[in-house]
């Protein structure tokens, strides 16, 4: 991969920057070197951590310290990476897997849709028509454990997050805040707009991955009714 920039983080850490821009040919490359570390971990990595634009890894200092060299444990862990990413290909990259999240929209599971709704000038039915028909790539998992940062929202329903967030989301919460859509996986506050809920678990620990979705995968919203919903494990609030 060519255009790359390294920078420390403390002594631990270094920031691998893959691009500028929030977008497809970042995310895949991102994808890629993210693929590279978890079939073929580094000596001394501790952890690697996707973002939009870059992957941060973190490693042992100690594990790349020697007394002999002139140079510093950053310096020696950053040419291995540097090697290694000569020889990652981006547009080598499989199908991407597409996940469908079932979604109850609106009632008491999507308590802000017909603000949404209003804000634009559109009718609740729209606005779920718009949200579900959409493919949104998942760039990144953050905030929360589980938590995907979806893009793709189509701008005719982009709405500013709520003057007064909430202090407590259900899991499973559907929500648009600005450009962004995304699935609160476990309680949490948050001042983004409900507009439905999944009765899937997006975060699960007892399982390996503990995510239901990781960075790269597609995800299509599926419209359910509320009986549906609740048959498949939760109940109303």
């Amino acid at each position: 991969m060519e255009h790359v920039d390294f920078s420390p983080l403390g002594d631990s850490g270094i920031v691998i920057k893959l691009g500028d821009a929030i977008d497809q040919a970042t995310q895949q490359k991102v994808k890629a070197l993210a693929d590279y570390l978890e079939e073929h971990p580094l000596p001394g990595m501790v952890e690697y951590v996707p973002g939009y634009t870059t992957v941060t890894v973190y490693y042992d200092p100690v594990a790349w310290y020697d007394p002999r060299a002139a140079d510093m444990p950053y310096e020696r862990f950053k040419a291995l990476l540097a090697e290694k990413l000569l020889h990652i290909r981006p547009d080598e990259q499989t199908t991407p897997r597409l996940v469908e999240i079932p979604v109850c929209y609106g009632g008491v599971y999507g308590p802000d849709l017909p603000d949404v709704a209003a804000y634009h000038g559109i009718t609740p039915e729209e606005v779920i028509r718009i949200h579900s028909e959409q493919e949104y790539l998942v760039h990144m998992i953050g905030f929360a454990p589980g938590f995907p940062y979806l893009g793709g929202l189509d701008k005719r329903i982009a709405t500013p997050r709520r003057q007064s967030p909430r202090t407590a989301i259900a899991p499973g919460s559907v929500g648009i805040g600005g450009e962004q859509t995304g699935v609160y996986p476990i309680e949490s506050p948050g001042g983004w707009h409900i507009i439905g809920r999944t009765p899937e678990r997006l975060f699960r620990p007892e399982e390996q991955p503990p995510s239901l979705l990781r960075a790269g995968d597609r995800v299509r919203f599926c419209p359910i009714s509320q009986e549906e919903f609740e048959k498949r494990g939760r109940t109303a609030p």
